[in-house]
């Protein structure tokens, strides 16, 4: 294969690399505002029901209206970190990775990565754990993760 081909088929995978990680990053930035439309318009996240939640938000609202704020307030807190992840990650794949910049692969990667293994685990213990919740977060870590190999493929054959 000559010089240009290779070069040519490295631009490619880092090119689809990158798209797929911004891909990811749109993901995370368009649930966020799911989230946070849902917060004010039904008040639970996407996939969490009466079942989960054992009150209505009615019922919530009815026992304490602090509390019911404060879940509003936290559930906004987490879109707006959501959505800024997200763009900091678009960001980093259309800037960054699609240069070849390593460094912009890594933090993309590894601060999702963070993000998410901080915000999972303690979905499970309290059955939070529905597809229709988690099911987002985990199609747009595998994404991520596609996404993350083609470019760090590419960018090492470029080494």
């Amino acid at each position: 294969m000559t010089t240009q081909a290779s070069e040519r088929i490295r631009n490619s995978s880092l090119n689809t690399g990158a798209i797929l990680v911004a891909i990811a990053g749109l993901g995370m930035v368009g649930y966020g505002f799911v989230i946070l439309l849902r917060n004010g318009n039904g008040f639970t996240e996407p996939g969490l029901s009466v079942e989960q939640l054992g009150k209505t938000p009615d019922q919530i609202q009815a026992f304490s209206q602090d509390l019911y704020n404060y879940i509003l307030h936290v559930q906004a807190g987490s879109a707006g970190f959501m959505i800024g992840l997200g763009v900091a990650v678009i960001a980093l794949a259309l800037f960054g990775i699609r240069r070849g910049e390593s460094w912009a692969l890594w933090t993309a990667c590894l601060s999702s990565i963070v993000a998410l293994a901080v915000a999972l685990p303690l979905h499970y213990p309290f059955h939070f754990d529905t597809l229709e919740h988690l099911g987002p977060a985990y199609l747009m870590l595998l994404i991520l993760l596609v996404g993350t190999f083609l470019s760090w493929r590419a960018i090492r054959a470029a080494s």
